[in-house]
């Protein structure tokens, strides 16, 4: 059987997060090896949202408090990482919903690959104030965005932003390109 195959069987057919029944397909759990113990058969408005955390919709994953009890490690995992990136973003259910989660260890471990380093250095826009994903930024000068060819006016606002690797730099979409951003050259909305 294929691994699409084995990901209908366990789903029901059903998106193993929200319980959609349109649009599925295979997500692989990073770090993956995409067989059945680290993928979730999902939906493309879930997919989407998890790619794009700065085009979360709140209330659409207000299903993790049904999927977050699944019996399969995969699907507990990505309930895990989405109610953390919801806590990071000042949802209380979903700091609700974390306390009430038991993994085990292993699964534990696996979905916390997955969260930023809480040791990490914070994000900081020009004033100094701290960024999270999904805050909203004004641009506080004119960037020219290389390869796009525009330049982004300053009072520009980029909404839901997503963090990087680099705590200097935040990506965001500005006409329809998501680009990077210096964080130093944006003021918090």
């Amino acid at each position: 059987m294929s691994l699409e195959q084995l990901l209908t069987q366990r789903s029901g057919s059903k998106c193993e997060l929200c319980g959609n029944e349109s649009n599925l397909a295979a997500y692989s759990v990073e770090p993956s090896n995409d067989d059945l113990d680290t993928s979730v058969y999902i939906c493309d408005t879930c997919t989407a949202q998890i790619e794009d955390q700065g085009s979360m919709d709140v209330n659409h994953w207000r299903c993790l408090n049904d999927s977050m009890w699944s019996q399969d490690a995969p699907v507990q995992v990505m309930a895990y990482r989405q109610l953390h990136a919801l806590v990071a973003m000042g949802e209380a259910w979903a700091t609700d919903s974390l306390e009430m989660l038991y993994l085990e260890e292993s699964v534990e471990k696996w979905a916390k690959q997955g969260l930023p380093d809480p040791d990490a250095e914070p994000t900081l826009d020009f004033n100094k104030a701290v960024l999270k994903a999904g805050d909203n930024v004004t641009l506080a000068k004119d960037l020219v965005v290389k390869g796009a060819n525009f330049t982004a006016k300053q009072g520009t606002v980029v909404r839901g932003i997503r963090l990087t690797s680099n705590p200097k730099h935040i990506e965001g979409k500005i006409n329809g390109s998501m680009i990077v951003i210096i964080a130093d050259y944006c003021k918090k909305a």
